[in-house]
């Protein structure tokens, strides 16, 4: 069966009978069951986290419940993920664009387990608050809940889970055209990234390194289970398509886990013997399944496919029972020692004070922007080096900003800029605007879109879409062409200073590492949303003529000199609470350093404003030349046919007037 433009049945491969369908769906449930029992039999065997919170040890029944509907969650929250993927990036629509069989099932399946994975996280959120709170349940669901939720942060997660998952299922079981499953797959991940950056793992210790670990490792998670579940689902096994694009997601989705497992055991093992706690055997067990997946993998996947698809499904769902497992017990690290104030609040020691020397050479790797930056100089030099087996040229000048601007947003982030940034609000500013105003103008004038059309193939008629086509389809989406549009992406970019510092959201940035890396990100985004249109090599889906583009550059300038103005003249201090308890030695005046900040806000705002207005103008000089240059050689070739017409015109309405 396929489904026509009507989202009526077409000729094609059959769908599973009733009979499969339902015996499918009842195997499904009894997995997902077991793997809840499993998960909540293995928590009970280590109750010390319940004295890590201050708390008493709530009865058997009560501690099992949350590791039990947090398994149910994660599983069918990765079905819905992965088969989200596979229907956006491993099957082929059909030529109006509408999904066929593979595509249709597989987004009902991600529909359905959305559903579930939703209601299972709104469940999950009052669990959790009972669990964290030992309070009974009735006694929370009142009119303190919200402020309860938000204070407490798993709970909060669990509800913005639930919210993403539902969005999710819901659109699942009602879309029928390929263009919308990479939003639904977008709300589908975002909703796995919450739960996986609060948590014990994610507040104490080094947990800037810990959260990006497990935050990258519960989306790897979710991508394996769900691409394997899919593949598992196709009847008479996937085809040689699916089995070819599947092969480079589950390995590197694998490859993903196991290392962000590992990290999480060097971080926080502790020092005594390496399977002497349950946590480290939790943890060990898991990278065990993992090993065992990938080897028996590999050696099916060839021949057996269907074979290779069922230890895979095996695999992860011990690796997602381990990890729940591992999410109750403490680890080790926590136990040996008490974290400093300033281990809790930014995951890491700063004894020293601030220095050239320090920001030069002091690192600390960041993991998602840090990785990005690498993983982003990389693909572009692939890329680059492709253009050229083929014999195509590329401006060397566009890589070199490229190649610069991935290396700043790697000094902004990994570097003792980035290392100083949470504790110290001058060096935070450097960072800011270096993310703001500096990486996004050179990685705009690299143009990676233009350099991607040229260097990936079409998947070509009757194959699944590539990453070609998804960058077509999101350069043609009309969400883009509002979202780079002139006035709003102005209002955003001069505004977004204002509304951040101005209020509680550099607090929660500043108090936790998910907020301070999403501080991060916005920024970076913003300023790309604003210089593409401006200054771009890409074309943007809303782009002005050079003096309307001068017109918005201008209409901005102000809004940073009288942002870092406003900085420097208060007398209130932003995060004050947040750098109280820090209690640095020796931070000093702290209104001092942020006058200093405020200061640095209105230098570097204005000097790459400057900068992008002298690369305006000279490409408007340029392109008015090449223009001026084509009317020459457009006269030399018809003879001058425009002006003859023209004056031929003004001789006509003379005798006219004349008459």
């Amino acid at each position: 069966m396929a489904i026509d433009t009507e989202g009526r049945p077409r000729a094609g491969r059959r769908p599973p009978t009733g009979g499969a369908a339902a015996g499918s769906a009842v195997v499904a449930l009894c997995v997902l069951l077991a793997g809840a029992l499993l998960a909540g039999a293995l928590s009970l065997l280590d109750s010390a986290v319940y004295a890590r919170i201050g708390i008493p040890v709530p009865g058997l029944l009560a501690r099992g419940v949350v590791p039990a509907l947090r398994t149910v969650v994660e599983l069918s929250g990765g079905v819905a993920v992965g088969s989200l993927l596979y229907a956006a990036f491993l099957t082929a629509p059909q030529p109006s664009g509408v999904l066929d069989v593979a595509g249709y099932r597989a987004v009902r399946r991600a529909g359905g387990y959305g559903l579930v994975a939703g209601v299972g996280s709104l469940l999950l959120a009052v669990a959790v608050a009972s669990d964290l709170t030992g309070s009974a349940v009735p006694t929370l669901v009142g009119s303190g809940w919200w402020e309860l939720a938000a204070a407490l942060e798993e709970p909060l997660a669990w509800m913005l889970a639930g919210g993403g998952f539902l969005v999710a299922g819901a659109g699942g079981l009602i879309a029928l055209r390929w263009r919308t499953t990479p939003a639904l797959l977008a709300a589908a991940a975002a909703a796995v990234l919450p739960p996986a950056v609060v948590g014990q793992v994610a507040t104490a210790g080094p947990h800037d390194w810990s959260a990006d670990a497990q935050l990258l490792g519960a989306l790897a998670l979710a991508v394996v289970t769900g691409v394997v579940v899919s593949l598992r689902a196709e009847p008479g096994g996937p085809g040689p398509t699916e089995r070819r694009r599947a092969a480079p997601v589950l390995v590197v989705g694998a490859a993903v886990l196991a290392g962000t497992t590992l990290v999480l055991l060097a971080l926080l093992r502790g020092s005594g013997p390496l399977l002497g706690s349950p946590w480290n055997a939790a943890v060990l067990a898991r990278l065990a399944a993992l090993l065992v997946v990938g080897v028996a993998a590999a050696l099916l996947w060839p021949r057996r496919p269907r074979a290779a698809t069922g230890v895979a499904l095996a695999g992860v769902l011990a690796a997602t029972v381990l990890g729940v497992v591992a999410g109750r017990w403490v680890p080790p690290r926590f136990l040996e020692r008490a974290d400093t104030p300033v281990e809790l609040l930014i995951g890491y020691q700063v004894p020293d004070p601030v220095s050239v020397g320090a920001l030069v050479l002091d690192w600390r790797f960041n993991t998602l922007f840090g990785t990005a930056a690498v993983a982003l100089a990389a693909a572009y030099v692939l890329g680059v080096r492709r253009l050229a087996r083929r014999g195509d040229a590329w401006a060397p000048g566009r890589t070199a900003a490229w190649l610069a601007g991935c290396l700043l947003l790697l000094l902004m982030t990994s570097s003792g800029v980035g290392r100083y940034s949470p504790a110290v609000f001058s060096v935070h500013m450097i960072s800011h605007m270096a993310l703001n105003m500096l990486v996004p103008v050179l990685l705009a004038m690299g143009g990676p879109v233009t350099l991607a059309l040229r260097a990936l193939r079409p998947a070509g008629p009757g194959r699944p879409p590539g990453v070609r086509e998804w960058i077509v389809g999101a350069m043609a989406s009309p969400v883009l062409a509002r979202l780079t549009h002139p006035l709003p992406v102005l209002a955003l970019f001069a505004g977004s200073n204002f509304a951040f510092y101005l209020t509680d959201l550099f607090e929660v940035a500043l108090r936790y590492h998910w907020g301070h890396q999403l501080m991060n990100l916005h920024f970076l985004l913003v300023g790309y949303l604003f210089f593409w249109p401006i200054i771009g090599v890409d074309h943007a889906p809303s782009r002005l003529p050079h003096v309307g583009r001068l017109a918005v550059l201008l209409a901005a300038m102000p809004f940073h000199a009288f942002f870092g103005v406003t900085l420097m003249s208060t007398a209130t201090l932003l995060g004050g609470e947040f750098y109280r308890l820090l209690d640095l030695p020796w931070a000093g005046d702290l209104l001092a350093d942020q006058r200093v900040g405020g200061g640095i806000a209105w230098a570097t705002g204005e000097l790459p404003m400057l900068l992008v207005v002298l690369v305006l103008l000279t490409r408007w000089s340029r392109d008015d030349a090449r223009e001026a240059a084509r009317h020459d050689r457009r006269a030399d070739a018809d003879g001058e046919a425009d002006l003859a017409a023209y004056n031929a015109m003004l001789a006509r309405l003379s005798g006219t007037e004349r008459g």
